[in-house]
């Protein structure tokens, strides 16, 4: 048994099946690794009802990774590109080839890290295993905590 068997889905890990192309839902998890600790996504693995993994394989990792980069530079799809070229990589294993996405946390003046275009609707958190909403307060919040010297850091 490899190491790769014991992990979980968690609050900094998550798996993507990705047969048919880029998952939607992988643009919610981005924001929300961002957003809170960062995490590692991988593409071409299933959850297994267990918990554990099995990997599915990419069918042509070359155009996804192409798909990937053309995506997460598209403003109107994603207001941050916190990636550079070492965060994704593609390995290949016996039973198919994974992309792996290594997600940093954003600065603080890089948040709220959101999807479609719409601050209020597209900003993700990430609270265990899943991909959360969220609301117009803790988008507030990050907008208030952006500048340099933040409300705690005023001397009263």
């Amino acid at each position: 048994m490899s190491q790769f068997d014991s992990y979980r889905e968690d609050n900094r890990r998550e798996v993507k099946k990705a047969k048919g192309g880029l998952p939607v839902s992988l643009w919610e998890t981005y924001s929300a690794f961002a957003n809170c600790y960062g995490g590692v996504i991988i593409l071409g693995v299933t959850e297994n009802k267990d918990g554990s993994w099995s990997v599915t394989g990419l069918e042509d990792a070359a155009k996804l990774r192409r798909e990937f980069w053309n995506t997460i530079n598209n403003k109107q799809k994603v207001s941050a590109n916190l990636l550079t070229d070492r965060d994704v990589e593609i390995y290949e294993e016996n039973s198919g080839v994974i992309m792996v996405i290594h997600v940093p946390r954003a600065k603080r003046e890089q948040k709220p890290v959101y999807i479609n275009n719409d601050m209020f609707q597209g900003t993700f958190r990430r609270n265990w295993e899943g991909d959360y909403h969220c609301d117009r307060s803790e988008v507030l919040a990050m907008l208030r905590d952006q500048p340099e010297e933040t409300a705690d850091m005023k001397v009263l």
